[in-house]
């Protein structure tokens, strides 16, 4: 017997891969306790959702990120020739396909391994020979054909470390799921096998128990059945054309300026070790939000199943190395503080507000999230000084955040990381806002919502222009 995911199989992620109210800056706008519209902002709205039906970003379902019309939409502004085009917090690797897509050269760091599967895959998608590809998913197609519903014992099993609440996979489900998994073992070509391993990953949670309500849950939970039998083979099969004919259009219209692109498996805050100083054009990114929403734990299944975590311990460098940590990291720990002053800005005094609320529930009171707010913006500290260490001077950064409202109290992010990054000696050119109205949770306080917090503070979703003098 083998496991799912058989060691030999893990490709290591960490190597490169090359490819053949505060005063702020201009065109900023006002927003906290004004009830007037923003301003017509002049990038296209960052939201995700758009993303799904176009070639290469709809391989890979996820949570946040933005659209490829925002980035392509940046790119076309801030550069003219070819550049190199960075994205600290690359996801699922949307800012690195339009970079390349456009001409120009990509680094993207990432920590999760399975983000960094699926932009290592994207951003070498155009080199796989599309002939070899399709015979290699007719080769899936019988394989499966022969062993689903004929008395097959699979040989690879589930990984013996994920555990869930319900069954994940229903016995019939399982099985096919192990059917599939033994004829990936099969192909031995790198690329090919890592393009199969997307596709299962990307449509795993599809056929299970559980369902993305925006975090990973029980689908019973959600008033949903659970799902006893479902055509696996035949659903990553489907993925796997989808893919496949993309490729053919990557092949067809993609520039061939010798562009390069880098995936590096490792925090941005490790910059310095992988990126020269002074050698980024344009940064293009979105760090994760002041919202708690825990990547690596809804990336649980695929973390397992692909072989890159073995036990629950497996998760503990990369929830100390997220942006942000998480509030169930901190939650327990002795006060975090900021670790820097901001002159002319309340955020300190904002965090203290925070951890001076419901002091009588402990840890699920004010003080686990101000420590949490107070690691947040520490972090995004570090961040601009990754961007200031690897933007060439007139190089322009843009950072997509959103604000958040924590046990009740407004947080204007996005205003606090311009001022931050003032702070270490870039400039601000501005905040605009071309989503004034985001739709999600905001934590902490479960019946604060949009437009239901006090003193019409709502989400919203802003774009931070920095610049390095």
């Amino acid at each position: 017997m083998v496991s799912a995911r058989s060691t030999g199989h893990r490709q290591a992620l960490n190597e490169e891969v090359m490819l053949p109210g505060f005063e702020m800056g201009r065109n900023s706008v006002e927003r906290e306790g004004s009830e007037n519209e923003p301003e017509r902002s002049g990038f296209n709205d960052p939201a995700f959702a758009g993303n799904k039906a176009l070639p290469v970003h709809r391989w890979v379902p996820w949570i946040a990120g933005f659209s490829s019309d925002f980035v392509s939409g940046a790119l076309s502004r801030y550069l003219v020739n070819q550049g190199t085009v960075l994205d600290p917090f690359s996801g699922v690797g949307t800012t690195l396909v339009e970079a390349i897509n456009h001409g120009h050269n990509a680094i993207g760091f990432e920590i999760n391994p399975y983000a960094a599967l699926a932009c290592r895959v994207k951003t070498t998608a155009s080199s796989i020979n599309v002939k070899s590809l399709t015979n290699s998913i007719a080769r899936f197609h019988e394989f499966c054909k022969s062993k689903i519903n004929n008395g097959y014992q699979p040989r690879s099993m589930q990984p013996e470390g994920f555990k869930t609440r319900d069954e994940f996979y229903s016995p019939k489900v399982l099985h096919k799921v192990l059917v599939v998994y033994d004829f990936l073992d099969t192909v031995a070509e790198e690329n090919l096998r890592s393009l199969f391993d997307l596709a299962f990953a990307a449509t795993m949670v599809r056929y299970s128990n559980y369902s993305y309500e925006p975090s990973l849950g029980r689908r019973v939970s959600a008033g949903k059945q659970q799902i006893e039998d479902f055509a696996v083979a035949a659903s990553v099969e489907a993925k796997l054309w989808e893919m496949c004919e993309d490729i053919a259009w990557l092949q067809a219209h993609m520039p061939q300026n010798n562009q390069q692109a880098r995936v590096i498996n490792d925090t941005f805050f490790n910059s310095e070790q992988h990126v020269a100083q002074g050698s980024i054009d344009l940064v293009i990114t979105s760090p994760p939000y002041l919202n708690n929403y825990h990547y690596n734990r809804n990336t649980r299944p695929q973390l397992y199943w692909l072989g890159y975590a073995q036990k629950p311990k497996d998760f503990q460098a990369l929830e100390e190395a997220n942006f942000g940590k998480f509030w169930q990291t901190v939650r327990e720990r002795e006060s975090l503080e900021l670790e820097f002053d901001l002159a002319g800005s309340d955020l300190s005094e904002r965090i203290n507000v925070l951890r001076s609320l419901n002091t009588e529930k402990g840890i699920y009171g004010g003080h686990g999230w101000a420590n949490y707010a107070a690691a947040y913006f520490n972090d995004c500290r570090r961040c601009a000084l990754g961007i200031k260490h690897v933007l060439r001077s007139g190089g322009t950064a843009l950072v997509v955040i959103g604000n958040s409202i924590l046990q009740g109290v407004l947080m204007p992010t996005d205003q606090y990381f311009g001022r931050i990054a003032e702070s270490v000696g870039l400039e601000l050119v501005g905040i605009e806002i071309p989503r004034a109205a985001r739709v999600g949770n905001s934590i902490i306080q479960s019946n604060v919502r949009v437009g239901k917090a006090k003193d019409k503070q709502h989400l919203y979703e802003a774009v931070v222009e920095l610049k390095k003098r």
